[in-house]
């Protein structure tokens, strides 16, 4: 995954953190967690070109907000925040409804040995079209579960109670036995 580069230097003054460890800091960020930011972007743009855009406002975000990050939260939260906060906003603006994305999302893999691997790509295909689905804030904490993300974390992320994500989360899970049993 590549990210074009981003010219301007936000509050470089202000933070007193230099130009250059400001860049280190954002491509080592993007090193880590680009994968996972691809992940995402996937889940709510409905073609390469548009998870493409999609990714660049998020890299934009992390630059942009790189300076005031306090450490308050974890580095990953932080990112997390504005990979989803971006993916939402990009989605609202752009389509005029949510829904089933020409491309699946990508899902992590840890390695399935070669028999299954057939298996795995249709169940891996069914589950994102159901979760592509799944109304935006089911979709939301699907997504970040599905990244590994814990509750305390998906809750700050997505600003609501740890028992809210529970919640949702029990409540997406339902819908995507549904909608993956209406796929078979």
């Amino acid at each position: 995954m590549s990210f074009t580069a981003i010219s301007r230097c936000p509050a470089e003054v202000e933070t007193g953190v230099s130009r250059s460890a400001l860049e280190q800091r954002f491509h080592q960020i993007l090193a880590e967690n680009g994968a996972a930011i691809g992940r995402i972007a996937s889940s709510y743009a409905r073609s390469g070109s548009d998870r493409d855009d999609l990714l660049q406002e998020i890299a934009t975000g992390i630059w942009q907000g790189l300076p005031n990050f306090r450490g308050e939260c974890s580095e990953r939260t932080f990112v997390f925040r504005i990979a989803q906060n971006r993916s939402i906003a990009y989605s609202i603006r752009n389509y005029s409804r949510t829904g089933n994305t020409d491309e699946p999302i990508e899902l992590a893999d840890t390695g399935p040995d070669p028999e299954t691997i057939l298996v795995r790509a249709e169940g891996e295909r069914r589950l994102s079209r159901a979760v592509c689905a799944l109304p935006i804030s089911y979709r939301e904490a699907v997504i970040l579960m599905l990244e590994g993300l814990e509750y305390r974390e998906i809750a700050e992320i997505m600003g609501i109670s740890e028992s809210n994500v529970g919640a949702r989360l029990s409540r997406a899970r339902q819908m995507l036995r549904q909608l993956m049993e209406r796929q078979k």
